[in-house]
């Protein structure tokens, strides 16, 4: 039987999969990427505060689920320029409802609202719970997650549903609602288990941002445990690969940022998506520390820099081989993918998809590359929205992946370290 054993130092694998159990929620991801910031020296920023700021200097700031953590070069921004690596916080889940208390049939559920596009049916029968953040009386806020797993999306069963085997359709706003409870008008509701979970009276939460997350913790799984099976992998591995490289990246001329946005899955049009100004706004503040009195020193930077937008890639199906197109086929295990479309659903180009390979090519880490099948339509990314605002010279890249936007994904351990390296190398140029 051939040698199945893991590779030399999947550490990195075990680092991610406590990352994504880390980060239920987009708030979470943000709390966790500000944690490990914060062990490797970087400080935090207000925005409403004035920023003095000195070449090294290393910090980050937050935007609601979004954040921008940056390490300041040792030449101006205009002479420079930046390396930027961008991901999102957010993945496909369910949203609760302002008013989330159902009742029927005898039961207590809670009203959620489909985010993003998800398999859905891979929610079924599986131990869910809510986190996220709860707005507070008087302007605070607080992180909560509910102990267990509360809630559960039963599946009906055969008897009562033959035509499943034909197929399941699953409509949103009768069929998705969790569980809770009996309804016995005795036990606490989500409101008050929530406002436990925050320390505070019920009364004393104002608002919510909560989402449902999967319960079970990442796990490793293949014939030889290299396999990553976890939640939220699109995109928590991309943020933590990115935080992971930007640590581990040594200082120099240029200025390093990572920006982590919110709500890519939902076309990224907020304050703190790729179409807001939360990006822009920090480049502008760090420019006009290193450039002051220079005009030009904005478009002199933006055209000195280059943005590596991380999200995952779309692995070959084992099964299903036949929706990839068949020279475009990335493998797990494989190296990071970079990812082209001639219709600009990716933003990659000749100059940044060469740079991108110069750079791991340095770093001795193998390239593949996605491209959609003419016939099929294609997924799009922050990386198109970013350079469009901004006018930065963008390449879109990945780890690959199987099950994207299901309840549990897929991806490699083996590829953790590929593109850590990759980013670190990008950081470096």
């Amino acid at each position: 039987m051939p040698d199945l054993s893991p590779g030399d130092d999947l550490s990195l694998g075990d680092d991610l999969r406590a990352f994504v159990d880390a980060s239920p929620s987009p708030s979470h991801a943000v709390a966790e990427l500000a944690r490990r910031l914060t062990a490797a020296g970087f400080t935090e920023l207000a925005e409403a505060d004035a920023w003095s700021l000195s070449p090294g200097a290393a910090h980050f700031v937050v935007r609601s689920g979004s954040l921008v953590a940056f390490r300041l070069g040792s030449a101006p921004l205009a002479e420079a320029g930046m390396r930027i690596v961008g991901a999102h916080t957010d993945s496909p889940t369910f949203k609760v409802r302002p008013r989330s208390d159902v009742r029927q049939a005898g039961y207590r559920l809670v009203g959620v609202e489909p985010y993003g596009g998800g398999l859905w049916h891979t929610w079924l029968d599986r131990e869910l719970t809510v986190a996220g953040r709860v707005a507070l009386r008087g302007g605070g806020t607080a992180l909560v997650r509910l102990d267990g797993a509360p809630l559960r999306l039963p599946s009906l069963a055969i008897h009562l549903d033959r035509g499943v085997r034909e197929g399941l359709t699953l409509d949103p706003q009768r069929h998705l609602v969790p569980v809770w409870s009996r309804d016995l008008d005795t036990e606490p509701g989500l409101t008050e288990a929530v406002a436990a979970a925050a320390g505070v009276a019920a009364g004393d939460v104002v608002g919510h941002d909560l989402v449902l997350a999967d319960t079970q913790p990442a796990g490793s799984t293949g014939a030889d445990g290299t396999w990553i099976a976890a939640p939220r992998l699109d995109n928590l591995g991309s943020c933590h690969a990115g935080v992971t490289a930007l640590v581990a990246a040594a200082p120099g001329a240029r200025t390093q940022v990572l920006v982590a946005n919110d709500h890519e899955e939902v076309g990224s049009g907020s304050m703190s998506g790729a179409r807001g100004s939360f990006l822009e706004d920090v480049v502008g503040r760090l420019v006009a520390v290193t450039d002051p009195g220079d005009p030009q020193a904005r478009a002199r930077t933006i055209a000195r820099s280059r943005l590596v937008s991380s999200d995952m890639a779309h692995a070959v199906h084992p099964t299903r081989y036949d929706r990839h197109e068949p020279a475009h086929a990335p493998q797990l295990g494989g190296g990071p993918v970079v990812k082209v479309n001639a219709n600009q659903a990716y933003a990659t180009d000749a100059v940044s998809g060469g740079w991108f390979a110069e750079r791991c090519a340095e770093a001795g880490v193998p390239v593949q590359f996605f491209v959609s099948r003419a016939d099929l339509p294609c997924g799009s990314t922050i990386g198109p929205l970013t350079a469009t605002r901004l006018g930065l010279a963008t390449v879109d890249v990945g780890a690959p992946m199987l099950a994207m936007h299901s309840c549990r994904e897929l991806a490699s351990a083996l590829d953790v370290p590929l593109v850590v390296a990759a980013l670190t190398a990008c950081y470096s140029d």
